[in-house]
């Protein structure tokens, strides 16, 4: 019997309630509570570990960020997940279902680490081109494409071809391929590599719509000031090795408490002492004009407050916090990204922190 005729483009960018999966599907796929389960998976490079007994389950709908230092296993990680490589041990599933990421093509937009264009073609015909690969149709594709390139600021570019575009434009363009078949699941290796900050903003703009709108988006990173604005959950890895998982609001609360932002006139620098008293303190990290501190086991706040109210500095600032999603991420792996991550193997490594 023919196809079901696909369901009408909007003119603009669709609002949350019409992102329905890809446009040139019929009727909207089944919907799963889990979009991505990797089950136990382990790669090997020869005598080199990459990934080491790894899981992890994206919620449908998510915003989920796979983190940890350069080496960490994240780019492998995500290439099993698409199935351009194959784990040594355990599964991945996707959809709920056992269809591997190369049946599922057409449902997932993938943005790679290593960014590449087709140089002498014209924008315009290289974003057709490559959603036509997703089972796009060629109209469709061309309005969407008009929408998007208009939306992220190249609405003169379309006709240009792409080694005429800056670095950051490209970047752009590769990210409207990956979105412009409007996939169910969205996955940016580095999406924000290499971007200025407006570019950046912009990016993350996109990504929160995408999910309000009702897809998954998995993106890794290094950098966990992106991460914890965009994230409902994140999972983090070190040595191939999961060490912290969870939904980002319960990873923090479990670690409230305890840390305290303290500011003073001047700077910082003048309460070394009281900062460096293990009885109080069992970590600071000193930025200048504030410090993050972990509070010791049985220290009380208020007694930090008294001690740097004793020293005669002016305070700005004395707050009972979470603690940020950095220093989190230093806490979990600091020790691994110092002793040289990339290039250690995958033995040892901490247990995991689950919230």
């Amino acid at each position: 019997p023919p196809s079901p005729a696909p369901p009408h483009l909007p003119s603009s960018p669709p609002p949350a309630e019409s992102w329905r999966g890809p446009v040139f599907f019929g009727e909207p796929p089944r919907r799963v509570e889990s979009v991505v389960v990797v089950d136990s998976v382990t790669k090997r490079y020869g005598d080199f570990t990459a990934v080491r007994d790894l899981s992890l389950t994206v919620p449908a709908g998510s915003v989920y960020g796979l983190l940890g230092p350069n080496g960490a296993g994240k780019t492998t990680t995500i290439r099993m997940i698409m199935n351009i490589i194959g784990p040594d041990e355990g599964r991945v599933a996707l959809f709920g279902g056992a269809e591997t990421g190369r049946e599922h093509s057409a449902r997932i937009g993938y943005l790679p680490e290593e960014r590449g264009l087709y140089r002498k073609m014209k924008v315009l015909d290289l974003l057709v081109f490559l959603a036509e690969t997703k089972g796009m149709g060629r109209s469709a594709a061309r309005r969407e494409a008009d929408v998007w390139l208009e939306r992220l600021g190249l609405g003169g570019w379309g006709l240009k071809r792409t080694d005429h575009l800056s670095k950051g434009m490209q970047q752009k363009v590769q990210f409207i391929s990956t979105i412009l078949h409007r996939p169910d699941l969205v996955i940016l290796d580095e999406p924000f590599a290499g971007l200025d900050p407006v570019n950046s903003q912009v990016l993350k703009d996109t990504v929160l719509q995408l999910a309000r709108a009702g897809a998954t988006v998995l993106f890794s990173t290094h950098i966990m000031e992106q991460a914890e604005k965009l994230c409902d959950a994140v999972c983090i890895i070190a040595r191939g090795r999961k060490v912290v998982d969870g939904a980002l609001a319960e990873v923090k609360r479990t670690r409230a408490g305890r840390n305290v932002v303290v500011a003073v006139e001047r700077g910082v620098a003048s309460l070394d002492g009281v900062l460096g008293d293990r009885s109080m303190v069992a970590k600071a990290d000193n930025y200048g004009q504030y410090a993050e501190v972990e509070l010791a086991e049985g220290a009380d706040a208020q007694r930090l407050l008294q001690a740097v109210l004793g020293t005669g500095a002016r305070l700005t600032r004395f707050e009972i916090t979470e603690p940020s999603l950095h220093k989190i991420f230093i806490d979990a792996v600091g020790r691994d990204a110092a002793a040289g991550l990339g290039a250690a193997g995958a033995d040892g490594g901490e247990g995991a922190v689950h919230a």
